[in-house]
């Protein structure tokens, strides 16, 4: 492990804190994945960012990685609380479709949008309606200490727990202002663990259980996975910045319930010993809420010719904690920093070859597959590049900070005198960190052609072949005209960019 210790916000206990496994060398870590009624939008994914940041910096500290990632394809009432439909059987009726068609299509929606964003594959997917059986045992577990029984379903007590609501802070405020409320219940926090299909309705997603034919309540299952997976207690669990209110402090009662009724001084009793979240990704064009019609998803950023990697970039620019604003000319920034770091890869990637070339000797630099850690690199030799090694170790051990690790990357990059295969393990070190996959992306790959682009890219290279003959004999009226007939067709010709983007689509 690395002599630098590994400090983790705890939203539970509201401070820093250094990272100790609960079972020697291996990270158990658990997210709050997608409920699987529409696409994510690009606000939703970068919870997922984020845990795919932590779990490589768990790596990169030498722990072993378990990793599960929910998908709630039952439950998930509308409001987020215990009124309303459905979100599943909602989108079902809406488009004449199977429910289980739906949550299929979204799930691979959602999967695609992790691959582009280059996040890592769990260690395991838990998919809801897998898990009912195990379910029901639970609630049979808690139902007789815990819960209580109306005509709408089985309740948790929260007055039966110790500390309920300590995550959130708000166990009388926010918190509960956002439940609306059920006629029987006995405190207005109280939450379903079992909903009973209303008399002479029928749903596509409903089961037998000891309370009546229904489902599961949407906080139930979190509880259930996580704890079948994983065990209690486990190391971190992840998730929004809004689960903080009303999901996971009903997550943290039922396996208070499930393992103890102790109270939350001792963290562990809630489930996991870390409770992080990542905070809001804010759009001042109202453009993020699902509701909108034309949300803000990936592949409207790709539509646009953006490349997703640029959005992750730009998630990784500020720290996981604080807000972060969406904006056309921020993701650009990102996009142009993402291309400068990519053409510094491939400089030293071109020296190292005419080097290799030169010698004879094989090439040595691992581009995939390798599972770099800080003592690997370092057992490997940094050379004149411990002074940004030790930087970007201590900003990624000191709660995640990409923004400075993001740096000490670009500083390797820009470092002189130093050995082109050193200087490259290097990047490649840190990038398994970062994920922005730098030694395999391209130039040309960061050129995406929008959706709504008419002309071809050989159209595009022609004409800019003839404006460069033209310019050539100083034909100024021709370039200018192509240059302008180009702007018509949405081509941005860029003279003396000194990135050598020679142009873009906007």
């Amino acid at each position: 492990m690395s002599d630098t210790p590994l400090r983790l916000y705890n939203s539970l206990t509201r401070q820093l804190e250094e990272f100790q496994p609960l079972h020697p060398g291996e990270a158990r870590v658990y997210t709050c994945g997608p409920t699987v009624y529409n696409y994510p939008h690009i606000g939703n994914m970068r919870a997922y960012v984020f845990a795919d940041v932590l779990g490589r910096v768990l790596e990169w500290k030498g722990y072993t990685l378990t990793h599960v990632i929910n998908i709630t394809d039952v439950g998930h009432l509308t409001d987020d609380a215990d009124a309303g439909e459905d979100k599943l059987e909602k989108m079902a009726a809406q488009r004449r479709q199977s429910i289980w068609d739906v949550a299929r299509h979204y799930t691979d929606a959602f999967k695609a949008d992790v691959r582009a964003l280059n996040i890592r594959e769990p260690s395991q997917w838990t998919v809801a309606t897998d898990y009912v059986p195990q379910m029901i045992a639970f609630a049979q577990g808690i139902a007789e200490k815990h819960c209580y029984l109306i005509d709408s379903g089985l309740y948790f007590d929260v007055s039966t727990v110790a500390d309920y609501g300590r995550l959130a802070r708000a166990s009388t405020d926010e918190g509960e202002s956002r439940i609306d409320p059920v006629a029987g219940k006995r405190n207005p926090a109280d939450f379903a663990i079992w909903r009973r299909t209303p008399a002479g309705e029928t749903r596509q997603m409903e089961w037998d259980s000891p309370w009546g034919r229904g489902a599961p309540g949407w906080h139930l299952e979190c509880s259930v996975m996580s704890g079948a997976v994983l065990g209690f207690p486990f190391d971190i669990h992840t998730g929004g910045i809004d689960h903080r209110e009303i999901h996971h402090p009903n997550e943290i009662a039922q396996n208070q319930a499930h393992c103890c009724t102790d109270g939350l001084d001792v963290a562990e009793n809630s489930g996991a010993r870390f409770w992080m979240h990542n905070n809001f990704l804010v759009d001042r064009t109202g453009k993020m809420s699902k509701s909108s019609g034309e949300f803000l998803r990936l592949q409207l950023l790709i539509d646009r010719g953006y490349h997703p990697l640029a959005y992750r970039l730009m998630c990784l620019q500020a720290h996981y904690r604080s807000e972060l604003e969406f904006s056309w000319e921020g993701l650009h920034a990102a996009l142009t920093r993402l291309k400068r770091m990519i053409m510094a890869v491939e400089a030293v990637t071109l020296r190292h070859a005419e080097l290799v070339s030169a010698s004879n000797l094989p090439e040595s630099v691992q581009r995939d597959g390798k599972r770099w850690t800080l003592n690997q690199i370092q057992g490997d030799g940094a050379g004149g590049l411990q002074g940004q090694l030790h930087t970007f170790d201590g900003a990624v051990s000191d709660d995640l900070n990409t923004a400075i690790a993001l740096t000490s990357l670009e500083d390797v990059l820009g470092a002189k005198r130093v050995e082109p295969e050193r200087k490259l393990s290097l990047v490649a070190a840190m990038d398994r960190v970062l994920g922005l996959d730098l030694l395999n992306l391209t130039r040309a790959d960061l050129r995406i052609r929008p959706k709504a682009a008419q002309i071809t890219e050989a159209e595009i290279k022609a004409a800019l072949e003839r404006r460069r003959e033209a310019r050539a004999a100083k034909d100024f009226a021709t370039s200018d005209a192509i240059r302008d007939e180009l702007a018509a067709q949405g081509v941005e010709v860029m003279d003396g960019d000194p990135l050598g983007w020679e142009w873009k689509l906007g």
